[in-house]
């Protein structure tokens, strides 16, 4: 069947994104579902700053790719051997799937599922499939999901079926935003009721985490952003506190604003500076949680006496440590509950044809969440 696609071509491309349009609209061709496949039409999709970094060249893939990878979609066709799901599901796309073999599945971290790691560095799907073509060339799928798409082939592990009463814009942000920075906040920082906590990095990803400290209970909740108009929302968001890290006391402020640092603080913004700001307001004791994507060949510096002298520890978190079959519906119905007010992050709803104009505002920052909405 046909599909109307966003074909990166090639990436690196200069700034402005609306001028220079490096997401390319094009009808390609979507072979039928193979074994544990589905074909999904998608509802919505968020963009992303992992998409960004695709589009700009620091997180390179094989060219040319069909992007976007956080959505939600109604399953419109199963593929053989399908067992869990039904056309007409409701869905939200996850774009690390889950063999349930490998040693990391096995043991209960399927976000570091190893051969799902191997077909998103190949550009297939899990079964090591590419389903796209256009003009007759075989075309990368992104991480599994290209959910800037209107229709998909994914794997069904890269579905989690939701309840058919919640909004499908607002169910994309499950997809990414809200498993990276509630289960950074939750899972990975095991945030408890009482803490004090620190959000470094207020996207979406980072607000949907300072959403998840606010849920969680913490007693002071301190929004870390370069940008005002962000730390603004944040306060309005349930942060106790906010404060811009380029100030030259800024660590200081949050020293003695916590009596020493913070229980956990949370780097989401995808910059070293971020994460070492992150580690230096951590309290001896404390913990340090890094899930942003910085540049690979970034790096930062840290005292390692000071892991040793105060119990400090720093953690990666990836997908934030989620089990997306346990954690979509959980947060799903904690959005429902009104407990994680998600749609307040929604800034921008667009077209498929307006994607180059959204990235480009993404790039500026310029807006937190923005979803492309489907017909």
């Amino acid at each position: 069947m046909k599909s109307k696609i966003a074909l990166l071509r090639e990436m690196g491309a200069a700034r402005p994104y609306d001028k220079s349009r490096p997401l390319e609209i094009v009808e390609a061709e979507l072979e039928e579902p193979g074994q544990g496949e589905l074909l999904v039409r998608m509802a919505a999709a968020g963009l992303c700053h992992s998409d960004l970094s695709v589009i700009n060249g620091d997180r390179p893939r094989d060219m040319p790719v069909a992007l976007g990878h956080e959505a939600s979609g109604v399953v419109e066709k199963v593929g053989p051997g399908v067992t869990r799901f039904e056309v007409g599901d409701h869905v939200v796309l996850v774009f690390v799937p889950s063999c349930g073999h490998c040693i990391p599945c096995a043991s209960g971290r399927p976000v570091l599922c190893e051969p799902a790691a191997v077909a998103a560095g190949h550009g297939t799907l899990l079964g090591g499939a590419r389903r796209i073509r256009y003009r007759g060339q075989p075309i990368n799928h992104h991480i599994g999901v290209s959910a800037f798409s209107t229709h998909a082939v994914v794997s069904q592990s890269s579905c989690v079926r939701i309840d058919k009463r919640i909004p499908l814009d607002q169910a994309a942000l499950l997809g990414c935003a809200v498993l990276t920075g509630v289960g950074a906040v939750l899972n990975s920082g095991e945030l408890r009721m009482g803490d004090t906590c620190a959000v470094v990095g207020l996207g979406g990803v980072g607000l949907a985490g300072l959403l998840g400290a606010v849920a969680a209970g913490a007693r002071r909740i301190i929004a870390v952003d370069l940008a005002r108009d962000k730390r603004d929302l944040a306060l309005e968001l349930g942060a106790t506190d906010a404060i811009d890290p380029s100030e030259p006391d800024a660590v200081a402020k949050v020293m003695a604003m916590t009596g020493g640092g913070v229980d956990l603080a949370v780097e989401l913004a995808g910059a070293a500076p971020a994460l070492k700001f992150a580690y230096e307001i951590t309290r001896r004791g404390g913990t340090t949680v890094t899930a942003g994507l910085p540049n690979p060949k970034a790096e930062i510096s840290i005292s390692p006496v000071s892991l040793t002298v105060g119990e400090k520890v720093l953690k990666g978190s990836y997908v934030g440590s989620c089990v997306p079959v346990r954690d979509i519906p959980r947060f799903a119905d904690m959005m429902m509950d009104g407990r994680l007010p998600i749609e307040k992050l929604m800034t921008h709803r667009l077209t498929l044809d307006e994607l180059n104009e959204g990235f480009e505002r993404l790039a500026a920052g310029k807006a937190i969440r923005q979803v492309v909405v489907f017909n």
